[in-house]
């Protein structure tokens, strides 16, 4: 996974453009491609960050969820019950959101 900042897309497109025009004319200059290979190398260490930081977070959504799940089961019938099931469907939710998250930045 890469993730670019603005700067980074906008230096990586005229650095492209550049690169383009240059193939016309067979006068390829080696730093262009150095230069977008080095933005490609930062923006893939960056996306990978993200990505285990991503995980870490689905991890701990799913720790959430079981510790919810426990709560449910321990407690008696009556306000108490209710109120574990309502944090329980609400660390779901969360769980939900955190591997849809996750799943969207393995894919991209």
């Amino acid at each position: 996974m890469h993730s670019y900042t603005r700067a980074e897309s906008r230096e990586r497109r005229r650095l492209f453009l550049k690169g383009a025009h240059q193939s016309i004319g067979d006068n390829l200059d080696p730093r262009v491609t150095a230069r977008i290979h080095a933005i490609d190398a930062v923006a893939a260490e960056r996306g990978a960050r993200e990505l285990a930081a991503l995980g870490r977070q689905a991890d701990t959504a799913r720790d959430t969820v079981a510790t919810a799940k426990a709560a449910v089961k321990a407690c008696g019938w009556g306000p108490d019950r209710s109120a574990a099931r309502d944090a329980l469907r609400e660390a779901e939710r969360n769980l939900r959101r955190a591997e849809r998250a996750y799943h969207r930045a393995e894919q991209s």
